[in-house]
């Protein structure tokens, strides 16, 4: 997060890939554009992925898959609209962008935001490493986790303490990297492992593709009442949240050694990231069908029904717990930062106060490890930070800024993709804390009779 690196700006009118480079204080240290697509890939590719085959099995592959390709294209709009009014506008964060745009309130509201989002993501990460070390349980039925398999249940293989383990030996370590940049090879290392998922999950839906075992999945949603109409609107918190980067694009903006190749750091990272997306929703989906989980991870606890079946739900479990682990640092970077931005606004640099570092990183890591032995599922987390501060990143406030146009430069296209954004965010999101609001009120009923 340094933010020493002012961007310079020759013309202000000028669309995004025309802007000059920034100017670089050190430009033999700055970031390679290989390891920026690799450090937003991993900010993008994190447990959201893990709950896309959930999302096809509510909407169908067909319009599932037309929502990723969609919400990618949105992403693509809201980062441009961010990082061009940012570079003439001087910002070098989003919350300066946001401060310029709304003053103090709505650097406030972001950092309230950013924190929600990245807290409800971190913990989701945990929850999937506790769901797929020592297993987990959905409606009644017990899915035994890797460590479960190998060793049976006894206390070091529950969840409280393999967290725990995975914490002071992990996540701590990683967590106290003071530059995003320090990250990009076990970011490449993420994204690899994210691929390994991919092509056995393949692997394995074409093999029993061939042996016909696998029927044909449903392309459209199963719409027979209003209340499965509305139920439609649950996959919108999953869907968007997959797609959220925007608190991290001005970090790697920043140490990106010409940042005149943002853009296609951005474009480069959404094609890789969607290409997986959709091949994970497609195979995950195929392989399990209505019997998905929320967390697909979970299903693999069963018989494949195809030779070495057993080794390979190990590979594909561990594979994805490792990566997730590797992508823990690179959004609890900007978690630690903005909170220290939120609570010391006036106070010298992080990198300079060793004392406020080590207390800041020590309380988030001990608070994220409390609420992921408390939090139930990650259908539930995502939900509630989807819906909220989740879309606000990614598409509410990109929007509001450009309708806002403090620098005077929105063009009449950014307006009306941003009214577009806006009326889509707020209405399916209201619509899905609604359906979801009612879903649990149900359940709480049933649970009581």
């Amino acid at each position: 997060m340094n933010q020493k690196r002012q961007k310079q700006v020759m013309d202000e009118e000028s669309p995004l890939l025309l802007l000059p480079p920034i100017e670089k204080a050190d430009d033999e240290d700055g970031a390679s554009f290989v390891g920026s697509v690799f450090n937003l890939s991993t900010t993008i590719i994190g447990a959201g992925i893990m709950a896309l085959p959930a999302a096809m099995r509510v909407l169908g592959l067909g319009l599932g898959i037309l929502a990723i390709v969609f919400l990618a294209l949105l992403t693509e709009t809201s980062l441009e609209i961010l990082i061009r009014f940012s570079r003439v506008g001087k910002a070098g964060t989003y919350g300066e962008l946001m401060r310029y745009a709304f003053g103090s309130v709505g650097r406030w509201v972001f950092q309230i935001c950013v924190l929600v989002n990245n807290f409800g993501i971190l913990v989701v990460y945990m929850i999937i490493i506790g769901d797929v070390l020592s297993g987990t349980s959905s409606s009644g039925v017990h899915h035994s986790g890797v460590l479960e398999g190998w060793f049976g249940e006894y206390w070091w293989t529950g969840r409280t303490f393999i967290l725990l383990v995975a914490t002071l030996f992990v996540f701590t370590p990683l967590a106290f990297f003071k530059r995003i940049d320090s990250l990009k090879y076990s970011s490449a290392l993420a994204v690899a492992l994210a691929i390994v998922f991919l092509v056995i999950t393949a692997g394995i839906t074409f093999i029993k593709l061939f042996n016909g075992s696998i029927t044909s999945p449903r392309l459209l949603p199963n719409v027979t009442d209003f209340t499965s109409a509305w139920k439609l609107f649950t996959a919108t918190p999953v869907l968007v949240t997959a797609f959220v980067c925007h608190y991290n694009v001005h970090t790697i903006d920043n140490e990106l050694r010409d940042s005149s190749q943002i853009q296609q750091v951005v474009r480069a990272s959404l094609a890789l990231c969607s290409s997986i997306y959709i091949l994970t929703a497609l195979f995950g989906f195929l392989l399990f069908g209505e019997s998905t989980l929320d967390d697909v991870l979970a299903n693999f606890d069963t018989d494949l029904g195809i030779p070495y079946s057993s080794l390979l739900n190990d590979i594909v479990r561990l594979s994805y717990a490792l990566h997730l682990m590797l992508v823990f640092p690179v959004i609890f970077f900007s978690l630690r930062f903005y909170l220290d931005d939120l609570l010391f606004p006036s106070a010298r640099s992080m990198d300079l106060d060793n004392f406020r570092f080590v207390l800041i990183t020590a309380g988030l890591i001990s608070s994220l490890y409390v609420a992921a032995n408390f939090v139930p599922s990650i259908w539930d987390a995502f939900q509630f930070t989807g819906a909220t501060a989740t879309v606000c990143l990614g598409f509410i406030f990109p929007a509001a800024i450009a309708l806002r146009d403090p620098q005077d430069i929105a063009t009449k296209k950014d307006k009306i993709l941003s009214v577009i954004m806006i009326v889509l965010a707020v209405s399916s999101n209201v619509v899905a804390i609604y359906s979801n609001a009612s879903a649990l009120f149900r359940k709480d009923v049933h649970s009581l009779q």
